[in-house]
């Protein structure tokens, strides 16, 4: 008979909202064990934008004042093309482009040395037939035997398919990103800039005064398959696409960081889906991109995850932190715990996929004229002010 290790609490995912999630339930004296699955920890996707909400929620983790010393603070916006697009972000708060590795180590620095475990990869999870706790079955064949399971696994979340929800959809778009470094320093300006030239969207924000992050915007084509791997194919693919576009663009492209060069396709979970299908099923539940994936076009996808750490860990911490030291766990004070977050965060990853998913189908090129024109009025109907997203408080940990 093969014997599980016993867990309380297992997080599958050592990504931004996983790392979030074992820090701030850490912070309220809790232990867990985070799953991740690659060698290192990781940091894909370049850099990540963090707006105000996302600020609230690093300073109830206690790393807020740290990752402030890393990115300078963004004072103003240029954009080339006025939209809808280019009026999602408040102008007034704070807002930091933040290097995906930077806050990713931050975090891992302030959470205890043998709560992550590296090259762990889950192949399977289900219920225990007499006491329903979760299983995990390991690619190494090890068995984890846990009391709350929380995937943060992303996109392509397995917690997520064992809770019954859809496959995350595509768009007809993706994005590639990059670094670009200045030895002696760059002069651009604190600003965000955007500009656009057809179908092609270019973004451009300093990090601090030598690093410079930017994105491209396009169509997603079967090209893109074969050279997503390839750092020297995506540069090269990037900069056909970038003709047209001021030389000083397109020479900080090619003269970008090798190692820098991410494609991504463009993926999201349909707001209708999260509506229908319960985000946990007894003491298994997902968050972050697990949960809630969402298209760039809000910046929103790194900050809600941020808060889903930080209400999760609220919620766990307000029924358990007396039952954790003892050694005692009443499976039903767990489950309130989780169907508390769940609640709690339901109605606003919807309103984040909801409004998210409406900018991507009007920005989407396979997208037509009478969807576009559906979206655009939905949009005005349900979000009259496009930067409250902004101003969200997840409340204190």
């Amino acid at each position: 008979m093969e014997i599980a290790e016993e867990k309380e609490i297992v997080i599958v995912g050592g990504g931004i909202c996983g790392l979030a999630t074992a820090l701030a339930l850490h912070r309220k004296g809790i232990s867990s064990v985070v799953l991740e699955r690659s060698d290192r920890l990781r940091a894909t996707g370049a850099a990540i934008i963090i707006q105000p909400n996302g600020w609230r929620a690093l300073d109830q983790l206690g790393v807020a004042a740290k990752l402030r010393q890393t990115a300078i603070l963004i004072q103003n916006m240029d954009t080339m093309q006025q939209g809808l697009y280019f009026e999602l972000f408040d102008r007034n708060g704070e807002l930091r482009c933040l290097k995906r590795s930077h806050l990713i180590e931050t975090m891992a620095d302030d959470i205890p040395v043998d709560t992550i475990r590296l090259g762990c990869r889950m192949l399977s999870i289900e219920l225990d037939p007499l006491t329903s706790s979760p299983v995990l079955r390991l690619h190494d064949g090890s068995i984890l035997k846990a009391k709350v399971v929380i995937g943060c696994d992303g996109v392509n979340s397995l917690i997520a398919k064992f809770l019954g929800m859809n496959s995350t959809k595509l768009f007809s778009t993706c994005v590639v990103r990059g670094f670009r470094s200045y030895q002696r320093g760059h002069e651009f300006e604190n600003e965000f800039l955007i500009m656009s030239r057809e179908h092609i969207q270019f973004g451009r924000m300093p990090i601090n005064d030598k690093l410079v992050y930017w994105f491209v915007t396009r169509k997603w084509t079967t090209q893109d398959l074969m050279v997503f791997k390839d750092w020297v194919l995506i540069r090269e693919s990037t900069l056909e696409s970038m003709r047209g576009f001021p030389t000083e663009i397109v020479e900080m492209i090619k003269n970008s960081e090798p190692d820098s060069f991410i494609l991504t396709p463009l993926k999201y979970r349909a707001p209708w889906d999260l509506l229908r299908r319960s985000s946990q099923k007894g003491t298994v539940m997902v968050a972050g991109d697990a949960w809630h994936a969402t298209g760039p076009f809000l910046a929103q996808g790194g900050s809600a995850s941020l808060e889903d750490a930080i209400v999760l860990a609220r919620c766990l911490a307000q029924k358990l932190c007396t039952v954790f030291p003892s050694g005692r766990v009443e499976r039903k004070m767990v489950e309130t715990a989780v169907k508390g977050y769940a609640k709690e965060r339901k109605m606003r990853v919807v309103q984040l996929c909801t409004q998210s998913y409406l900018i991507g189908i009007m920005l989407d090129d396979a997208t037509s004229t009478l969807l576009k024109f559906i979206s655009i009025v939905l949009t005005s109907l349900l979000f009259g002010d496009p930067t409250a997203h902004t101003y969200y408080d997840c409340g204190r940990l």
